[in-house]
């Protein structure tokens, strides 16, 4: 059942202004979309290994599970933290995955972590989409060369749209870019629609995605 909320747009008493002044507009900003951020730089001794577990993993596999990636490789496991040499990175994605479902439902919420590695190749990108039946979505950068195209969030509101108003207005429809780095962490609800932008170097960029699923 959808919680709401009511405006209270009654004066809590009278407000006097000159005669000759009009009456100015008040803005109330409804609707805010959160997502979050971390820069995970106490792994920084790790990142060479972990991109080499992930190299070695496409070898042995070069299946790519597709979805919405293209001309890239998108692991099969799904289970992609729970590899031995990524525990630490699980356990402080963990932490504040779990931070960031109490802050939105006020509480503690129970989960468990789906997660698999996502490369792109020169000219690799994902398409648009969103992440069906979990709680909270995620990735966590950890080879960004340059030429790494960011990910992109479309505003989520259906009808906005049809908005012929675009950028950072009262009421137009945006487009949010945000470029990758190295051990960067992003966490964001799983219905906000997202794609990434095409990878123009030869070396591959590689990020490890997640979900929080119900446990």
């Amino acid at each position: 059942m959808s919680n709401s909320f009511n405006l209270n747009f009654q004066m809590k008493g009278p407000i006097q202004q000159p005669a000759a002044s009009p009456p100015s507009l008040t803005l109330y900003k409804l609707f805010p979309t959160v997502i979050w951020d971390a820069q995970l730089t106490q792994f920084a001794g790790s990142f060479d290994l972990w991109k080499r577990e992930i190299l070695q993993l496409r070898d042995a596999d070069p299946r790519s599970a597709t979805r919405s990636t293209r001309l890239g490789w998108s692991s099969q496991d799904r289970a992609i933290l729970d590899n031995a040499v990524f525990a630490p990175l699980k356990a402080e994605i963990t932490r504040l995955v779990g931070s960031a479902l109490e802050h939105t439902a006020g509480e503690h919420v129970p989960f468990k972590l789906e997660s698999w590695a996502n490369l792109h190749d020169r000219g690799g990108l994902n398409q648009l989409h969103m992440h069906e039946h979990a709680l909270l979505s995620g990735v966590f950068y950890l080879s960004v060369p340059e030429g790494s195209g960011p990910l992109l969030f479309r505003d989520p509101r259906p009808g906005v749209l049809h908005s012929p108003f675009g950028g950072e207005g009262p009421n137009a429809c945006k487009v949010v870019s945000l470029p990758p780095r190295a051990g960067l962490l992003v966490l964001f609800p799983h219905w906000l629609e997202h794609s990434v932008e095409p990878h123009d170097s030869d070396e591959p960029r590689i990020a490890i995605a997640f979900n929080a699923a119900r446990n």
